[in-house]
């Protein structure tokens, strides 16, 4: 039987379209502690801008002390020599497995094939289940029969692809997050084709292509359904959005994009900016998703928007897309300050139990990672309630684990309980590999555990904090170096665009790049900050303060508590989104149909640092509702929903509280304890 466990799970194999069916109340919140680093870093916040983290310099020497290998072959058949194989990507499906998949550069769709490219808007249907914006080829363009298509650069939004025919570079492709527009510059002297005729429009020309105007901007020549580039020419094309017009449009396309990047500043909350630079410096067009429209700054006035599967994305005219978001706390475990001594009592006698029932610690990268950090709350809370030789016992239990993992070297003496660099795919990966990890799958929820558990055991140990770097900080590296360097990608998993990670390490899906355990993702990046704080690195704590902030917001906005006025939920039946892709949301997980699924894969693992679970305790109790159905709190994962519901208010809290006393614990899942159980419910009381 698959349990919580088995979480998010983008499974190896699955193809396609089709295989898959998906704060403001006065409410309790999640327990409050500091959010200040440990002593011993000696840090008075983590306050700071964007800064290089984990760079070449930090972790080559690293990695000529660490196990190498060369991992599975993930097959990147279009992308370049000399780049680093982009896996969880939002456009990993153009680089890796025989046939090109479709990616969405929202507000966009676009696909390659051996005739060309296409690109168009999705058009948008919502069902009782599924939220469908798939791939939309409206407008087709020709680049000749036989074209390759091979990655030749990327960088934080864009991505540029090169045609080629009989091994000739004909031109090259540049698409990007958050860009309306799609440019084809010219290898040498090409004619191209359109599957529509462009007609003369003012500055432009301009096609009706299904409910849309799509536009064509070019120094080149148009006639109909061909355009004829020479050498360094550009032709642009755009989709025309709801409420704005082509000679707006026609303008901004004019000035093709040539790059991107990502800055960010983490202050009184977490600002971020999305730069988008053009060839000769002008302004271009951005469209923000409707987590960013709540706050943006500076933004100017619309100039139109697009209906995707996400919501309404606003356009505007510009260089630079800036938002905020509220700060999340990383604490390293429950406050039980207010705890009566009744309470402290209860939840000894509970700790002495889970502790003498503890089994072996599994030997993959999940279940390993998850039975780490669930030991390493066992320990916070034994420490806070008296039961000093269960701490004793699991802080010696967990720190003996940690350092098994953390040998630089223990993956040439034994087959498990180690990590080995991937030479092949430039990554670290688990000898004993879980849902796919060996080909990239979730590093993100993986590694987090690792780093949350490692980050709590040596908060206040700076020779244990020592002891585990070498190992922690590659696995830090491989989810948080920034800029990319030879060694790894930037950021692997996270998007900034869409302020989410990305959990396939290939995506072989049609609807693109997705993720389903929302909540495992923040917990990440709440780890990120804990190890950041315990081995003093203040530009990783940033960074990873940045990430946290934006991943729980993306969490909220698209998972749990989405916005139900926005008119692309009307017809939705269900309160969550367990899974999201790029152009494809459904009422689904990867593991199971119970309602109870769908919504604990959103709660997991309920950690100290889930505060983005807190908020309108109407919309906590429609969830929760809907999560147990009619089979109660008493089912499998439901102590993770049960723990939730007590978010709703004083009143839901006591309810739960009553309910936990008499939980049938052989239902708790393997990543949870009744300890923790207990004390989260107890350090919720006001």
């Amino acid at each position: 039987m698959i349990t919580i466990t088995a979480l998010n799970r983008t499974l190896t194999g699955l193809v396609a379209t089709g295989l898959i069916g998906l704060l403001v109340a006065c409410s309790a919140a999640p327990p409050a502690a500091t959010d200040a680093p440990s002593p011993s870093v000696g840090r008075s916040g983590a306050e700071g801008d964007s800064a290089g983290v984990l760079g070449a310099d930090q972790v080559g020497p690293l990695l000529q002390d660490v196990s190498q290998a060369a991992g599975k072959d993930l097959k990147p058949e279009r992308l370049a020599d000399g780049l680093v194989p982009p896996t969880n990507k939002w456009f990993s499906g153009l680089v890796f497995g025989d046939t090109a998949q479709p990616v969405f550069p929202l507000p966009l769709s676009f696909g390659v094939d051996a005739k060309g490219f296409a690109f168009g808007l999705p058009t948008v249907t919502t069902t009782a289940k599924t939220i469908m914006g798939g791939y939309a080829p409206i407008i087709s363009v020709g680049t000749g029969s036989g074209t390759t298509w091979t990655v030749t650069g990327y960088d934080e939004l864009s991505v540029t692809l090169e045609a080629a025919v009989a091994g000739k570079p004909v031109g090259s492709v540049r698409i990007a997050e958050g860009s309306p527009f799609v440019s084809f510059t010219a290898a040498g002297s090409v004619a191209l084709t359109s599957n529509l005729p462009f007609a003369a429009s003012g500055t432009a020309w301009s096609v009706q292509g299904g409910a849309a105007t799509y536009g064509l901007v070019t120094s080149g020549q148009v006639s109909g359904t061909s355009v004829n580039l020479s050498s360094g020419q550009t032709a642009t094309w755009f989709a025309v959005p709801d409420g704005g017009n082509l000679e707006t449009m026609a303008k901004l396309a004019g000035d093709p994009l040539k790059a991107t990047s990502a800055s960010y500043q983490v202050g009184d909350k977490a600002t971020t900016t999305l730069a988008y630079d053009t060839t000769n410096g002008g302004d271009t067009a951005f469209a923000a998703m409707p987590h960013q429209a709540k706050s943006l700054v500076d933004a100017g006035d619309p100039i139109g928007s697009y209906t995707s599967s996400y919501g309404t994305l606003t356009l505007y005219a510009g260089k630079k897309l800036t938002w905020t978001e509220p700060l999340q706390a990383a604490r390293a475990g429950l406050d039980l300050s207010r705890l009566s001594a009744a309470e402290r009592s209860e939840l000894a006698d509970a700790v002495k139990a889970d502790v003498a029932a503890l089994k072996p610690y599994p030997a993959d990268t999940y279940f390993g990672g998850k039975a780490l950090y669930r030991d390493a709350q066992l320990w916070e809370i034994a420490k806070q309630v008296g039961a000093d030789a269960e701490a004793a016992k699991l802080k010696e239990r967990v720190t003996t684990q940690l350092l098994q993992w953390a040998e630089p070297k223990g993956c040439e003496v034994r087959d498990a309980f180690c990590f080995f660099y991937d030479t092949r795919n430039h990554g670290m990966v688990g000898r004993t590999p879980s849902f796919g990890s060996d080909e990239f799958n979730d590093h993100h929820f993986h590694y987090g555990y690792f780093l949350y558990a490692a980050g709590v055991l040596a908060a206040d140990d700076s020779g244990l904090a020592e002891k585990l770097a070498p190992v922690m900080n590659l696995l830090a590296a491989d989810i948080a170096t920034s800029p990319a360097n030879e060694h790894f990608p930037a950021r692997r998993n996270f998007d900034s665009y869409a302020s989410h990670s990305w959990a396939s390490g290939t995506a072989p899906f049609a609807d693109g790049n997705n993720q389903e355990s929302a909540s495992e993702a923040v917990t990440a990046y709440a780890g990120l900050t804990l190890w950041a704080r315990a081995s003093g690195n203040h530009d990783l704590e940033v960074e990873a303060r940045w990430m946290q902030a934006l991943e729980a917001a993306s969490a909220r906005a698209y998972w749990t508590d989405f916005d139900t006025s926005d008119p692309v939920y009307a017809g939705f039946g269900h309160k969550v989104l367990p899974l999201n892709f790029g152009g494809k949301r459904d009422y689904a997980t990867w593991f199971s149909a119970e309602p109870a699924a769908a919504l604990a894969i959103l709660l997991i693992p309920v950690s100290p640092s889930s505060d983005q679970l807190g908020g309108d305790a109407g919309r906590i109790a429609e969830n929760v509702k809907e999560g147990i159905g009619s089979k109660g709190f008493e089912q499998q994962y439901g102590d993770y929903i049960l723990m939730y519901s007590a978010l709703a208010g004083e009143d839901a809290r006591q309810t739960a509280l009553k309910a936990a006393r008499s939980f049938d614990r052989s239902t708790i899942d393997d990543g949870n304890s009744y300890s923790y159980l207990l004390a989260w419910l107890l350090s919720l009381k006001p």
